[in-house]
């Protein structure tokens, strides 16, 4: 159990070089329980379904979370009626609503809570600063009313907009993280991570780090470089990584959603507990303090990543109790072979299978190279048109 006491706030556990340790991937884990559309990524689940949301905020806390992070991806008043995504609810009233969910659940434990913003459709529809700052503004007077206690601003695949969305965040007075969504290539304007990290530090970011995208060890080297970066440029931060739950070796610069397999073929590709063990090591020796996962990340994701670094926090998380050491619970099982593997050595050499004869071990990402500004990303209220996705369907088969 995580030691008592009065609860600190995310500088103060950093400052004293404590590791914090992050949840899951939401959006993600509810389109799977089938409370979230793929597509829109939406998550008026918070509104519509708060058990569920609140549910899998109980088994990442169990798991051994410090953050219980606002389920307000993608909740921006652009994002929730874009392309015809009709909502029973207003912005305002999901945000609410997941800062209550994610309050709620932190008191059961040592956990924060933290509000985040991510990129816009009008960032990319290359509407003005003052338009993109107004609907971060929007979110964050939600998250200064519910008191959270720190923001997140996450998943940002251009430098720019997550300034933009740092310098609205700072103004609340709370610690401020950003998260870019980008691998060791830097942004979708060719930013590289060193650089993009000076820029977040400098408008006003305590945390710098990476998110989604990519797998761990490509999230964790691009952390790596921004630190870098900001040590030459003589400026001071902490660091944070949540990374994919997911292989990714042959991504390309737009990570993950230029798999042929994204989204719904992705199972494959899935990262192991043991997986998370290394991961978490790697992180740690870095020198990043914050810890958690993204898209793919499930509970028992969270927990291997507790386990692993036990001995650096004092203790292990609740749901351990339910899971012995590498494996040491086998010890019990009715099958010798079986009891065989209860032993560290055994998973950590283990090469996992795909039981898929006829696949490949790598795909070709689709890189279209599309950003910022072209006509296909230009977005709308109204629903995709038949016209808009014909020329689409015949580009994809060139």
């Amino acid at each position: 159990m995580a030691p008592a006491g009065a609860k600190r706030n995310i500088l103060e556990r950093l400052d004293a070089g404590e590791i914090v340790i992050g949840d899951g991937g939401f959006v993600f884990a509810l389109e799977k329980r089938g409370y979230v559309k793929a597509g829109p990524w939406t998550p008026e689940a918070a509104a519509e379904h708060p058990e569920a949301v609140r549910q899998l905020h109980r088994e990442f806390l169990r798991a051994g979370s410090n953050v219980m992070q606002t389920f307000t991806f993608y909740a921006s008043d652009d994002k929730l009626e874009n392309r015809g995504n009709a909502q029973r609810f207003t912005g305002a009233q999901i945000n609410e609503a997941a800062c209550d969910l994610a309050r709620e659940v932190a008191n059961e434990g040592d956990a924060m809570v933290a509000g985040g913003v991510s990129q816009t459709p009008s960032y990319l529809s290359c509407k003005s600063e003052a338009e993109v700052k107004g609907i971060f503004k929007r979110q964050l007077n939600v998250f200064v009313k519910k008191n959270v206690d720190f923001m997140i601003a996450e998943y940002f695949e251009h430098v720019e907009e997550a300034e933009w969305a740092v310098q609205v965040l700072k103004t609340s007075g709370k610690p401020v993280c950003a998260s870019l969504c980008i691998g060791p290539d830097g942004d979708l304007n060719g930013v590289s991570p060193g650089d993009c990290a000076v820029r977040l530090v400098k408008a006003g970011a305590n945390i710098v780090g990476i998110n989604c995208h990519f797998d761990p060890m490509i999230c964790v080297k691009t952390v790596k470089m921004m630190k870098e970066g900001v040590e030459r440029a003589g400026l001071k931060a902490h660091y944070m990584v949540q990374p994919l739950a997911y292989h990714t070796p042959d991504c390309n610069c737009q990570g993950f959603i230029d798999l042929p397999e994204f989204p719904f073929g992705l199972e494959p590709r899935i990262m192991t507990r043991w997986d998370m063990h290394k991961y978490a090591r790697e992180a740690f020796n870095v020198g990043i303090r914050f810890i958690g996962g993204c898209c793919g990340f499930e509970p028992y994701h969270i927990r291997a990543v507790a386990e692993e670094l036990a001995t650096e926090r004092g203790y292990l998380p609740a749901a351990s109790v339910k899971h012995g050491n590498w494996g040491a619970g086998l010890e019990m099982h009715t099958k010798p072979w079986v009891r065989a593997r209860a032993r560290r050595d055994y998973w950590e050499k283990l090469k996992p299978a795909s039981g898929r004869p006829k696949c490949p071990a790598m795909s070709t990402p689709d890189s279209w190279g599309v950003t910022k500004g072209h006509a296909d990303l230009m977005q709308h209220k109204e629903a995709t048109s038949l016209d808009e996705l014909k020329p689409l369907f015949e580009k994809a088969k060139c």
